[in-house]
């Protein structure tokens, strides 16, 4: 099982160290022929609107079609490109999750913040960061964490997206999560 890491900005090593430690075998993907090669894909923080001009058309197309195909985890940045709805800008999503978001919900990176939220029922570290707020959870999504009455991790189908930054502290439990979404869809297409 290959999981890639979309490595053009933001932590893509720590989500990176954080797999291998969970003992997966991760590529850092920098070109959309390499999604080709990978099982799942994890999308990191940094900023959306620079992720589609990385991209460029041809990638977005790509990772479009692979985000559609194969397990994908999001986390801010991320998480935005994965909505089917984007505000504060509104700009194009890969329409994997079906939540409205909005960019920069919880400040500027002078309003980053730690806080204790809820993974399940279990409490969580979550690092925000620049944060986007879930404003919509439509159909068919699981809330899978939350902060306060805020959704900040959900889950459809093989997606999952996360407004805070799991690989920024020291639980794996977020990370764990995807890899056993992983792992579930593998067994499942093999019956």
């Amino acid at each position: 099982m290959k999981i890639g890491v979309l490595a053009l900005q933001g932590d893509f090593d720590a989500h990176r160290l954080r797999l291998e430690e969970l003992g997966a075998e991760v590529v850092l993907v920098k070109k959309p022929e390499q999604l080709d090669a990978i099982d799942a894909l994890v999308i990191p923080g940094g900023e959306s609107g620079t992720f589609l001009k990385l991209l460029g058309e041809e990638g977005f197309a790509k990772l479009k079609d692979f985000v559609h195909a194969k397990p994908t985890f999001g986390t801010c940045a991320g998480a935005i490109l994965l909505a089917t709805e984007v505000e504060n800008p509104q700009q194009k999503g890969l329409g994997a999750l079906n939540i409205r978001i909005r960019r920069n919900a919880y400040g500027r990176q002078i309003d980053s913040s730690i806080r204790q939220g809820l993974l399940g029922t279990s409490p969580i570290e979550m690092v925000f960061i620049r944060a986007p707020k879930i404003e919509h959870v439509g159909e068919g999504v699981e809330i899978l964490a939350t902060e306060g009455n805020d959704p900040v991790a959900v889950r459809q189908g093989k997606t999952m997206a996360a407004t805070f930054h799991p690989e920024l502290s020291d639980d794996p439990r977020v990370h764990q999560a995807f890899l056993d979404l992983v792992r579930n869809g593998k067994e499942t297409n093999k019956r």
